[in-house]
């Protein structure tokens, strides 16, 4: 008896170190892969101290967030936009923190996107990251909406892109490196009620951006598709509203304003780099935006329906006149209450100043 109970105590003693050793065995094997993930993913990451860095629509709003990213991160910068004033303004506000070259430039122009590629090249050498940012912002019923708004959304959103990639492509091909981060938006995956041709011109980025990527895998370099939802950028008050301006601005400006919905211009611009880092092939910014994306995706029928219940709450064309207002002429005294804090603290930090030439994200 004595010796069976002493058999089972070594037995059970036994097992115990066993097991033991074998759950140390499992947990250092899964901190190795761990560790090895982690090295590989470090050894892949595109490292930007001094390379060059060209953003489009730089000069506020997002862009102008991105800028102070990039800069933390070591690269050199270059911001095109079309109003030199505010690019001046941009140049200021990042002064002390790096390499900084502003180039007004008009990115629907094929010619002077050719220049001012040449003059980027020439101050700071070849482009290794380009970000196609520059857009414009049109708010309003369908009913409002014009063909030269949908051909300005197109222009902004698919010709500008292709003529800045055009530019800067056989250099980075001929080099076997690069990375271009194109700036598309929720309104890129689900067309936006009010947001019409904006969408359209999305949308075509989004394809763009989609077959780019697949066709310039082989050349090492990296295209990503970036879908914000909405960000507090300050923007809305640069921005086109058509129909009834004042009440189009407003839902416009709280839906932007508002924690939770919208995400702070600094911690999308963070995001972007990092995927820019790795090369990610998309990345959409804010849990809604993609709790939306995929309710679409899954249930495209249902999400129409409550795309139309949306459009209904929204304010119609009926009485109204076609003539655009920017969000600066359009203001309530809701929109200047407590309720845009957070807006109009953006729209300092970020450069979001009235101005007659809209470059938003």
């Amino acid at each position: 008896m004595t010796l069976t109970r002493t058999l089972a105590r070594r037995l059970i003693f036994g097992g115990a170190i066993a097991g033991g050793a074998t759950l140390a065995l499992g947990a250092g094997t899964a901190a190795g892969i761990g560790l090895g993930y982690w090295g590989v993913r470090q050894a892949l990451r595109y490292k930007l101290n001094d390379k060059v860095v060209v953003i489009t629509g730089g000069s506020r709003g997002l862009g102008l967030a991105m800028a102070r990213v990039f800069l933390r991160r070591g690269a050199e910068v270059a911001l095109l936009a079309r109003d030199p004033e505010a690019l001046e303004r941009a140049r200021q506000l990042l002064a002390g923190h790096g390499t900084v070259f502003v180039r007004p430039c008009d990115v629907r122009d094929e010619a002077q996107v050719k220049q001012a590629i040449a003059d980027v090249r020439q101050e700071l050498g070849e482009i290794d990251v380009l970000v196609n940012n520059a857009g414009t912002l049109t708010v309003g019923p369908m009913d409002t909406m014009t063909a030269d708004e949908y051909r300005e959304a197109l222009n902004i959103f698919f010709w500008a892109p292709l003529n800045t990639t055009l530019a800067v492509l056989p250099a980075m091909r001929q080099r076997r490196t690069g990375r271009i981060i194109n700036i598309s938006s929720i309104g890129g995956k689900i067309s936006v009620p009010h947001l019409l041709p904006y969408s359209v011109g999305k949308f075509a980025l989004s394809g763009f951006s989609e077959g780019l990527r697949a066709e310039l895998l082989k050349d090492n370099v990296y295209v990503t598709a970036v879908y914000p939802g909405l960000m507090r950028t300050g923007s809305p008050r640069n921005a086109d509203f058509k129909g009834k301006h004042r009440a189009e601005y407003t839902w416009f400006v709280l839906s932007d304003a508002t924690p939770g919905l919208s995400i702070n211009a600094d911690r999308a611009a963070r995001q972007i780099v990092k995927a820019c880092e790795y090369g990610k092939a998309e990345l959409i910014i804010t849990f809604a935006a993609k709790a939306a994306i995929k309710m679409h995706a899954l249930f495209p029928g249902t999400a129409s329906l409550l795309l139309g219940a949306a459009n209904r709450l929204l304010p119609d064309a009926r009485g109204a006149d076609d003539i655009k207002k920017k969000g600066a002429q359009s203001v309530t005294p809701i929109t200047e209450s407590w309720l845009t804090t957070l807006d109009e603290h953006a729209a300092r930090k970020n450069n979001q100043v009235p101005n007659p030439i809209p470059v938003t994200s």
